[in-house]
C-alpha cells in the first residue's frame, strides 16, 4: 500500500490545515495593512509577524489544542487500551460468550478456546 493511501486521512488533514493557515495569515496581512493605513502608521513586517503569531497561538490554544486533546487523546487512549476502553470490551466479550454458550453450549468452550488462540490478549474478561 502506498504512503498516500495508507495515510490518506492525514494528508487531507494536512492540506486543509495548511490551506487554513495560509489563508489566515494572508487575510491577516490585508487586514493589518488596511488598519495601519487607516491610522497613518507605517506597515512593518516585524510588527505583523508578532501580531499574527500572537493571534495564531490564541486560536490554537482555544480551539486546536482543545480539539486535539479531545479527539486525539481519546483515540490514543482507546488505541493503547485505557481502563475506560477495556470496560466496554470486557462487557461486550462477556455478552458474546454468553450468547455463544446459550446457542451452542456443546461447542462454546471449543469456539472460545479457538478465538483466544487466534486472537491472544483480546479475551480480557473472566469466563462464565
Amino acid at each position: 500500500m502506498s504512503i498516500w493511501k495508507a495515510y490518506g486521512y492525514a494528508w487531507i488533514t494536512l492540506i486543509l490545515f495548511l490551506g487554513a493557515f495560509i489563508g489566515h495569515w494572508t487575510f491577516g496581512w490585508f487586514a493589518y495593512v488596511d488598519q495601519q493605513l487607516q491610522h497613518g502608521a507605517p506597515v512593518e513586517v516585524s510588527e505583523y509577524l508578532v501580531e499574527m503569531g500572537r493571534d495564531t497561538m490564541e486560536n490554537w490554544q482555544s480551539e486546536f489544542l482543545q480539539l486535539l486533546w479531545q479527539v486525539g487523546g481519546l483515540g490514543f487512549f482507546l488505541f493503547v487500551g485505557s481502563p475506560q476502553s477495556k470496560e466496554e470490551d470486557d462487557r461486550l466479550e462477556e455478552k458474546l460468550d454468553l450468547i455463544l454458550r446459550t446457542l451452542r453450549p456443546e461447542d462454546a468452550d471449543r469456539f472460545i478456546a479457538e478465538f483466544d488462540r487466534r486472537f491472544p490478549g483480546r479475551n480480557m474478561g473472566p469466563k462464565l
